[in-house]
């Protein structure tokens, strides 16, 4: 199986998506991975998002995986859904043994010193940096990987087209989440175009 590792290593950004309807699931999915973002992150925040990620996963070349993840019940029915990694906001240990124990590349928050700690003593070094702008921001997670250089950083949450390339040029990101690249009432001629300009930022 890919290691989450391999999938924050796929494209510097990871759309973090909000999806209202399953019909819009596939076209959006297939314009994301056509502009060079085939790593997509489904948010648990919709009535649809299970249907979603079905619909997604259909799309050729697509890495389809569930976010806001909060209990194992939810990750069990994310990987039922054909979900291919589970994102979490936060670390808990009972989540965290679970998606170990099913051997699934998981991806938790994490904002402080003490929940990287939490991480590394069940195994982890792979984790979400959220809400990074609200965390502390760039200064922030410079300090926390300091005495951390073996974790390795998807930061998500407040960050732009314009402060993405500030993130990726940390050494310990490999990636950043973002909900810009699908803007309110876009059309997917233009959702294609954030996803080039995205996919071709350097890390």
């Amino acid at each position: 199986m890919t290691s989450i590792g391999q999938i924050m290593q796929v494209a510097p950004v990871i759309p973090v998506l909000v999806v209202e309807h399953a019909s819009d699931a596939r076209p959006l999915a297939e314009a994301l991975v056509a502009g060079g973002l085939k790593v997509l992150e489904v948010t648990l925040r919709t009535s649809s998002a299970l249907r979603v990620i079905g619909e997604m996963r259909q799309v050729e070349g697509a890495i389809v995986g569930a976010g806001t993840v909060t209990s194992p019940d939810q990750l069990g029915e994310a990987l039922d859904a054909g979900a291919e990694f589970i994102v979490s906001p936060g670390l808990t240990e009972r989540l965290a043994r679970v998606a170990i124990g099913k051997d699934v590349p998981f991806l938790p928050g994490v904002a402080t010193a003490s929940d990287v700690m939490r991480g590394l003593d069940l195994g982890l070094e792979h984790f979400k940096f959220f809400p990074a702008e609200a965390a502390g921001g760039i200064g922030a997670l410079r300090a926390l990987s300091a005495p951390f250089r073996q974790c390795r950083f998807c930061p998500t949450g407040g960050i732009t087209a314009e402060t993405a390339p500030q993130w990726l040029a940390l050494p310990s990101v490999l990636c950043v989440g973002g909900s810009w690249l699908v803007p309110r009432d876009a059309d997917l001629q233009q959702i294609g175009a954030l996803a080039r300009h995205a996919a071709a930022l350097r890390r």
